[in-house]
């Protein structure tokens, strides 16, 4: 992972994301209501509950929010259930993507997501065509803003939490973990008195493809595309734009 940073392509999301909070709210309102469903309404034993509300906060969704998607979960009656679908395809100039579906139809998730990718220079792939290019792994950004911190000390404290690597640039910690460690470094952090700006499971690719500069609006309006899907959650992909 040395030399990666996530939190660039992070940042050069946000813009279109904060265009779309309704829509996020929704999705991950899904992902809490069928984690509660499946798992339990307590956070504390339920680690895939704990992970999705964490991804709403790190999302600033509203706490009432959330608490509507427990709270739904558990009224008899009410809710579809869904299924979580890996879709794998390539992008223009041969950009690796993943695709993170929550869904309830599986043939309109195929079927859009298909159409998502030829539509936008891509192609679907079968199953295992790019999945062996990413690794899953923890992730935590820590803002050094206000952080009296330099990155030999920060190190020791991600070495001490159990932490597997430790990304510096001039904003941030980029922190990464074994993603069966993920749960006990990002609490070790907390602890230790660090905000988490994000902390999440996440696909880290093992190398990463540069995006001719002619193919850029080409593979963002492939990858708005794939987001904009209601039953999509997640889109991971190996491009360095």
């Amino acid at each position: 992972m040395a030399g990666h940073s996530k939190w660039k392509n992070i940042q050069h999301r946000k813009g279109a994301q904060d265009a779309k909070k309704g829509k996020i709210f929704q999705k991950l309102s899904k992902e809490i209501y069928q984690a509660a469903k499946d798992g339990g309404t307590d956070p504390d034993t339920n680690a895939a509950l704990r992970l999705a509300v964490d991804k709403a906060k790190a999302n600033n969704m509203p706490n009432d929010n959330v608490d509507r998607a427990i709270k739904r979960a558990t009224d008899s009656g009410q809710g579809a259930d869904y299924k979580e679908v890996l879709y794998e395809g390539y992008g223009p100039s041969g950009i690796a993507v993943l695709v993170y579906a929550l869904t309830d139809n599986l043939n309109r998730s195929s079927t859009n997501i298909r159409v998502a990718f030829d539509r936008n220079g891509g192609s679907m792939g079968e199953k295992g065509t790019v999945n062996y290019m990413f690794d899953r792994k923890g992730y935590i950004a820590i803002s050094r803003e206000n952080l009296d911190l330099d990155e030999d000390d920060m190190l020791m404290q991600v070495l001490e939490a159990g932490g597997e690597d430790l990304e510096t640039s001039d904003e941030v910690f980029e922190i990464y973990t074994e993603a069966t460690d993920f749960a006990k470094v990002r609490d070790a952090l907390k602890e230790a008195g660090f905000e988490l700006d994000q902390s999440e499971l996440t696909m880290i690719p093992q190398t990463t493809v540069p995006v001719p500069e002619d193919k850029v609006s080409v593979f963002e309006k492939l990858i708005d595309a794939l987001e904009d899907d209601d039953d999509v959650s997640d889109v991971y992909h190996n491009a360095d734009i």
